[in-house]
């Protein structure tokens, strides 16, 4: 039985990377998905792929897509979004607030505490913590009519320890994770039937990585290296993948996890179970 059948789910930055693998295996799990990011042409392209496996697949499981542009640093496209959910589903049963930035390429810098920039500071809590704080407060609006809502929250494994180099980044995933148990304990309190539980994924290879060498020059044979070279570093010996934060993200949404709610859960292949690796 598809885990997520006839649920509805509304997941920020999914145009790729984390988000990008969350939105498919929801909507192979039967969930009707609302893919919502800033890269519109992305989102399209993944909505509309998702749907043509839906109609290609010999199974009635898979669940429908749809695209919708949301700037997460917004209040009123959360408005708006909060108005097209109530308009074309009528509810909302996940949220999943995955859309974030490091800082390093969106903006200036620097990040390190003696030399940060503070409008680069304010860029990354923008979208990293007020993004979760807005989805949060709307999606609570949404789900509070739900039988058995889920709200996920993507923090970071630099949301549980110090990065000297990323303060702004560091701290705005800090805040992710505390306000999630905020948040999870106000529904509890409410009598919501809304849980709140937050990913802390670390080593996961993802767009932001290439973009990330792709500004140091960093390609083809480099760049294999440079995956090697961080991957010594986790106790597993390899980095992660997109899916292996969406697998997490699905237990999380289903009812499988309908007792568990304002905990923090680590997808880093082992990094935070000791202190020998480097939390780079």
């Amino acid at each position: 039985m598809a885990r997520l059948k006839g649920k509805v789910a509304l997941i920020t930055g999914a145009a790729q990377g984390i988000g990008e693998a969350i939105a498919v295996l929801f909507a192979s799990e039967g969930c009707e998905v609302i893919l919502t990011d800033i890269q519109d042409e992305r989102g399209k392209a993944l909505s509309d792929q998702i749907n043509a496996e839906r109609s290609n697949s010999s199974s009635d499981s898979c669940g429908r897509s749809v695209y919708e542009h949301l700037d997460v640093t917004q209040e009123a496209d959360w408005i708006a979004i909060q108005s097209f959910v109530e308009t074309q589903f009528g509810r909302l049963d996940v949220l999943v607030n995955n859309a974030g930035i490091t800082g390093f390429l969106k903006t200036s810098g620097p990040h390190d505490p003696e030399n940060l920039d503070i409008d680069s500071w304010r860029s990354v809590m923008d979208v990293n913590l007020d993004g979760v704080a807005f989805g949060c407060k709307y999606g609570i609006q949404l789900m509070k009519t739900s039988t058995a809502a889920s709200i996920v929250n993507i923090s970071s494994r630099s949301g549980l320890v110090g990065i000297p180099a990323a303060t702004a980044y560091a701290a705005s995933k800090a805040g992710v994770r505390n306000h999630t148990k905020s948040v999870a304990l106000y529904c509890a309190e409410q009598g919501y039937p809304i849980r709140c539980n937050s990913i802390h994924p670390g080593a996961i290879l993802t767009p932001m990585w290439d973009a990330m060498w792709a500004s140091m020059s960093v390609e083809g044979a480099e760049r294999e290296a440079a995956i090697q070279s961080v991957g010594k570093d986790v106790p597993l010996g390899k980095m992660g993948d997109p899916i292996d934060v969406a697998y997490a993200a699905l237990y999380l949404a289903s009812n499988e996890a309908k007792y568990v709610t304002g905990i923090e859960l680590n997808i880093d292949g082992g990094i935070l179970a000791g202190s020998t690796a480097s939390p780079k």
